[in-house]
């Protein structure tokens, strides 16, 4: 049961059939209602699909459903049980299975993975699941909701498009209208299930909403760019910047941010940058900056053209810190202002009249400050068109970005070029966390990919639409968005690949003839030729370029060739660029027929500085075993030809080679290019050693704690990386080594070093990897902090069933009820009495009742409700369950029932246990514990072994926090006094980032009477007792007999 509103579809490719699995309900991604996940195969009958799934279901086997995402793996196995008319496995998987949470909050959005096992073959599909009660911009309503007519009535007047997504759910996202001169309006829709569908497309109108803050009277509004963060919106418009209230709150509003001396004419030049990070499970050390830029110089009257704000949003401050009037500096414009949290730095990009630098500065108290923390970085002159900067999502990859494209993996301090588009220009990139990918698309519509990390790129191929933007989903699917509608990469497209959208991949090959020269029978050189008339300006298109590294020459007639490195020189003349090549197939050669000159003889003299004449065809290579090859440039007569040698150094002048001793390639271009250039395919797959099935898991290190990651690489490959964002947070190791099977083994070990808290990425890539691959790059991250996963918990020496709980019923050998069943609105005694309670804490809540012991003047001053607060009966106080049964004190008022325990407690364990992600461990030394009665009870006190080489660390830190400090094994508890005691235990600061508290309640019944109850009870009974003793005994002296006499009385009446 995975919820109301839930639409997943699968397909699996299963030999002939298609096995599909579908979660019924309208949408795409939800985890709440009564909704059921259906597989089946799809076969041309549904009979056949039922035969062929019974044949499975009776050997046993059925698909199962893992639930994952960075900190968290779940697995479900889908029912063998099938009934007659049933042609699909069914799964019902309750929510509490996978969450108990429904506050608001940011989330990490799942991944959804079905998996069937058949013999040695494993076949699966991916989906996503997202908890729409809890994403925060789901649960707001933006501004006043448009129907479908509503919006075709948009499309005329729409100029560009901005899309912004949920940093912890991709597949949540906001699409903006840009709107032109002929409409106002600040018009957004909003996408919960990935803009798989445009019907599921909600559309808001939120220009009442800006004109309400701005006026009436100002006119052109419209959306110019969007960011959306963990916990705000952020839009900038024609008419000003607006900022969400915190979206974990549900309503309506928006705030104004106000930079004094900027206008319509600058705020639509206005740019936001945002560096994607997901705080789900926020850490007190995380938090969300944006960046604003304006595309001009600042005036004398204002503070900078750059500002930048954290959450929530309400103060901007200049990107430059304030200079010193007598420093000297060239006016330069910023670009780009990011904040790298890793590195606890600034990043800038500017840009002046004469060059483009990148600046890192120190970033501390949320300020940049005037010390440099690297050296400026100079870009060539060559980068003259710089557009922005922008951080890989979740991971320290630093691309700077407009005609060339720049790659920094050490924060800023040096860039490695990446591609050079010389008149093209980068106008904006697109990212997927979950693939790697990320996309560029130039202004001339051309579209280019490459992998987080990776050092090469490839062309996938080019949009014609005028308007349009690029999304990915949570999945790492790509999506083109226009106006009126929106269309996906396709299901059998390569996984995860950008290319279905974009049609056939292009040939990256350029025109020029390639002159091969053997090295080695595996190994060449191809040569592109650049003729002597050609103009300066178009040198650069008869070149290799980085474009084509890593890339795989192709030839018309057969033979392939893997490019591993890329060469610029300037001799020989003629080839201005080269590349080393590892054949893969052999090439195929020229035969007669197709050039006679192959049945002579060839004589080679030379003609000049650097031609020769022979016999040959134009643009085709003549290649000699031993010696240089020649790209033949003309045909001087029917016997001779001019030709370029690839190594002058190796050419055989003046001789003569016979028939069958040369031959010749053909890889020109005159008569149609014989050549391509495109992707190489990839060849290898990772294999994760460790129970994650996250591409980008996320590990807690505590203080003293370590984590180990292991990586196979199948088969093995040359030039692997290893990248820390903050090497100075963790020691990080790795050793490597390769196994029986030449796969590539890689062991990853991170430790904590200091008291200092904060997350690193850590990036494990493939360097020689095809951009073809699915995955190149792994990154995990790493927090040195406490993990949300890790608690203490107090292990009760006598274990009671929940079914005893609820009945409050559980004996004991001797037949002693084990559980107490408090009074209502319950407070304990006090050191004053049992009838003076002085704690403010109250047990078993209920504010419609009377309050017990609360005659003292003292007793009516103490007291609070906390859950019951505002409540005037007990079912107004909502507690929960596991509210009723939880010895936190902050649910004292849900509390009902509590362990019970006969006079005299003594010696009783309190065995404590550390739960994390990896299971328990039992709390011991280094850890030591303070233990506190949150009622300040007395009458109990603790028993300890201390070894010698922990008491002067005890008694040290019992000094600095002025309280006893114990050793938690071997620690008991004794109890002399009566009713409840509630304890709190707490780990001591400096072992450990997390605030380990564990608390338990021990109920002492069958108590005596309290001093001096019993003493005068017994005095009391002496002093009765030794009287009638002393009567006895003077009746007894004085011979005297009550009774007795009285009888003689009677009879001496009765004689009378």
């Amino acid at each position: 049961m995975l919820g109301q509103g839930l639409c997943l579809f699968y397909s699996l490719l299963f030999s002939q059939y298609l096995l599909h699995c579908l979660i019924h309900g309208k949408g795409s991604v939800n985890i709440f209602g009564m909704n059921k996940i259906q597989c089946f195969f799809q076969s041309e009958s549904e009979l056949t699909s039922k035969e062929f799934l019974s044949v499975f279901t009776s050997g046993g086997l059925a698909p199962s459903l893992g639930i994952i995402n960075s900190t968290y793996t779940g697995i479900f196995h889908f029912n063998l049980t099938l009934f007659s008319d049933r042609v699909y496995w069914l799964i019902d998987i309750p929510r509490e299975n996978i969450t108990k949470n429904t506050d608001i909050a940011t989330v990490e959005e799942w991944l959804v993975r079905i998996t069937l096992q058949h013999g040695l073959n494993i076949y699966n599909t991916e989906g996503t699941l997202l908890d729409r009660v809890r994403e925060p911009i789901l649960q707001w309503k933006l501004g006043t909701m448009m129907t479908r007519n509503d919006i075709s009535k948009l499309y005329p007047h729409v100029v560009d498009l901005r899309v912004t997504k949920c940093p912890c759910a991709n597949d949540v996202a906001l699409l903006g209208f840009i709107m032109g001169s002929t409409l106002d309006g600040v018009y957004i829709g909003l996408s919960f299930s990935g803009f798989w569908n445009y019907d599921d497309t909600t559309w808001y109108n939120l220009t009442d909403m800006i004109y309400s803050q701005v006026g009436e009277e100002h006119t052109e509004l419209s959306v110019v760019d969007m960011v959306l963060t963990n916990h705000f919106l952020v839009i900038l418009t024609s008419l000003g910047l607006f900022i969400s209230g915190d979206l974990r709150y549900p309503s309506s509003s928006f705030s104004r941010a106000e930079f004094c001396g900027f206008e319509r004419a600058d705020y639509i030049k206005g740019k936001l940058w945002y560096n994607e990070r997901c705080f789900a499970n926020r850490e007190h050390f995380e938090v969300d900056y944006i960046t604003i830029t304006f595309e001009r110089n600042r005036t004398l009257s204002e503070a900078s053209s750059c500002f930048y704000s954290k959450e929530p949003f309400l103060e901007w401050l200049p990107c430059l810190p304030s200079i010193s009037k007598r420093m000297k500096t060239i006016p330069s414009m910023a670009i780009t202002f990011l904040i790298d949290q890793e590195q606890s730095s600034g990043i800038y990009l500017f840009q002046n009249q004469k060059n483009t630098t990148a600046s890192v500065r120190i970033f501390k108290n949320n300020k940049p400050g005037l010390i440099q923390k690297f050296p400026l970085f100079l870009f060539p002159s060559s980068f003259s068109s710089p557009i922005g900067m922008v951080f890989h999502p979740r991971s320290h990859f630093l691309y700077a970005y407009g005609n060339q494209v720049w790659l920094s993996v050490d924060g800023g301090n040096t860039f490695e070029l990446l591609a050079d588009f010389h008149d093209d220009i980068i106008k904006n990139t697109y990212h997927s966390f979950y693939t790697s990918d990320i996309t560029f698309v130039s202004q001339s519509g051309k579209v280019y990919l490459t992998k987080a990390g990776l050092g090469r790129y490839t062309e996938i191929g080019s949009i014609s639409d005028q308007i349009f933007t690029l999304y990915y989903d949570h999945m790492g699917f790509i999506h083109k968005l226009t106006p009126d509608h929106f269309e996906a990469s396709g299901p059998f497209a390569a996984f995860g690949n950008s290319k279905g959208i974009f049609g056939q991949a292009p040939d990256m090959g350029f025109e020029t003839a390639l002159a091969p020269q053997h090295i080695t029978l595996n190994e060449m050189l191809f040569y592109a030729y650049v003729p002597e008339n050609e103009p300066q300006g178009s040198i650069y298109t008869k070149k290799f370029n980085e474009i084509h590294f890593g890339k795989v020459i192709h030839s018309r007639k057969t033979g392939t060739a893997y490019i591993r490195e890329i060469l610029y020189h300037d001799t020989p003349k003629g080839f201005l660029s080269s590349v080393i090549a590892e054949m893969i197939d052999p090439f195929g050669i020229e035969e007669v027929h197709e050039s006679p000159c192959l049945s002579s003889s060839l004589s080679i003299n030379q003609a000049g500085n650097f031609s020769y004449k022979l016999n040959s065809d134009v643009e085709k290579t003549v290649v000699i075993p031993g010696y240089s090859s020649f790209l033949i440039t003309r045909i001087l007569d029917n016997e001779n030809a001019l030709a370029i040698a690839t190594m002058p150094g190796r050419v055989p002048n003046n001789m003569t080679f016979l028939k069958d001793s040369w031959f010749l390639y053909n890889f020109g271009q005159r008569n149609g290019r014989t050549w391509n250039i495109y992707s190489k395919p990839c060849n290898y797959w990772f294999q994760q050693h460790d129970d994650s099935l996250s591409l980008n898991v996320l590990k807690y290190i505590d203080l003293g704690k370590s984590h180990s990651f292991k990586i196979k690489v199948i088969p093995n490959t040359k030039s692997k990386f290893i990248i820390v964002g903050n090497p100075n947070l963790l020691e990080v190791k790795a050793e490597g080594y390769f196994d029986n099977t030449d796969s590539y083994l890689v062991e990853i070990s991170a430790a904590s070093k200091t008291l200092r808290q904060g997350s690193t990425s850590l990036a494990f890539i493939v360097w020689g990897a095809s951009t073809e691959c699915f995955v190149t790059t792994i990154v995990p991250t790493l927090k040195s902090s406490c993990s949300y996963l890790k608690s203490m918990h107090h292990i009760p020496s006598e274990f009671i069933p929940l079914e005893d709980w609820n009945s409050g019923v559980h004996t004991d050998s001797q037949g002693f009820n084990m559980i107490k069943v408090l009074p209502v609105n319950y407070r304990p005694p006090s050191n004053m009495g049992i009838a003076i309670p002085l704690t403010d804490n109250f047990y078993h809540a209920d504010p419609s009742q009377p309050i017990p012991r609360n005659l003292f003047h003292k007793s009516k001053k103490s007291g609070k409700f906390k859950q019951c607060a505002n409540a005037s009966t007990r079912e107004e106080c909502n507690c929960t369950n596991d509210q009723k049964f939880s010895y936190a004190v902050v649910f004292s008022d849900c509390r009902e029932k509590v362990p019970r325990f006969k006079f005299p407690v003594t010696q009783y364990p309190i065995s404590l246990k550390i739960y994390n992600e990896d299971g328990y461990i039992p709390v011991e030394t280094p850890y030591l514990v303070t233990v506190t009665e949150v009622n300040n009870r007395e009458n109990w006190k603790l028993k300890q072994s201390v070894p010698e080489n922990v008491k002067k660390l005890k008694d040290y830190l019992g000094l600095i926090l002025h309280a006893p400090v114990y050793n938690p094994l071997g620690l008991n508890l004794s109890v002399k006094g009566s009713e409840l005691f509630h304890f709190r235990v707490s780990v001591v600061p400096g072992v450990t980032f997390c605030n380990l508290v564990e608390e338990f309640q021990i109920y002492v019944d069958e108590a005596p009477l309290p001093f001096p109850g019993h003493t005068l009870i017994a005095v009391a009974a002496a002093v009765v007792l030794g009287g009638l003793i002393f009567i006895a005994f003077m009746f007894q002296i004085h011979n005297s007999h009550p009774l007795a006499k009285t009888d003689s009385m009677n009879l001496g009446v009765s004689a009378t």
